[in-house]
Formats: C-alpha cells, sequence, structure tokens
C-alpha cells in the first residue's frame, strides 16, 4: 500500500505543478525481480487513488521480464532470481542490467 500511495503522492505533485484538473491514466514498469506483485500493486492502486486528482485514473502496468548479463563470457540471459548462474558458461559473476524497476511510466492529465 505504501508503493501505492506514494506512486499516488508522486502523480498527483506532478499534476498540480501543471496545474491539471484531472489525472486521466497512470503508467507503472515493474520488473520481475523489483519484489512487487502486479496484482497487489493494482489492488492497492484502486484505494489509494480515491479522493485524489487520480479518483477515475486508469492505471496500466507493465512488465518488465528479468535480463542478466555474465560478466565472464558476455551472454544475456532471462535469470530466474538475483543469484542466478550464466546458463552459457555455468559462472557465477552475472549482473542484473534489467528487472529491479519500479517507476511510473507516464501520466495523462487534463
Amino acid at each position: 500500500m505504501s508503493i501505492a500511495m506514494s506512486i499516488v503522492e508522486i502523480v498527483t505533485a506532478k499534476a498540480n505543478e501543471e496545474h491539471a484538473e484531472k489525472i486521466n491514466m497512470i503508467e507503472i514498469e515493474i520488473g520481475s525481480l523489483a519484489g512487487v506483485q502486479r496484482e497487489a500493486l493494482e489492488f492497492c492502486m484502486e484505494s489509494a487513488c480515491k479522493g485524489t486528482l487520480a479518483d477515475s485514473a486508469a492505471v496500466t502496468i507493465h512488465e518488465l521480464a528479468a535480463l542478466a548479463r555474465c560478466e565472464e563470457c558476455g551472454y544475456e540471459f532471462q535469470p530466474d532470481f538475483f543469484f542466478s548462474r550464466c546458463s552459457e558458461c555455468g559462472g557465477f559473476r552475472v549482473k542484473i542490467v534489467q528487472g529491479k524497476e519500479l517507476k511510473i511510466r507516464s501520466i495523462n492529465i487534463d
């Protein structure tokens, strides 16, 4: 719930900055390794938007697949979790390059 409330605070502040009367849409990106469940965020966003400029806003959540790069062989693959072995060479020096994100992609205001 605190994540949803923070998102609503951020988009409301931006809408107020632009002198908007209403937030029509909020687009959010969450990575598969961000530790946020899509269904839980959708449920919480509905409650967090009530009584704000985003009260009737459509909320769209885009999920990003994780992407990792092996620092030993350079192979890129989709890891199942943070501490994955390289599926090409079996190395452990793996860097997560995508999938930890939790960000507001865009908002639509009037």
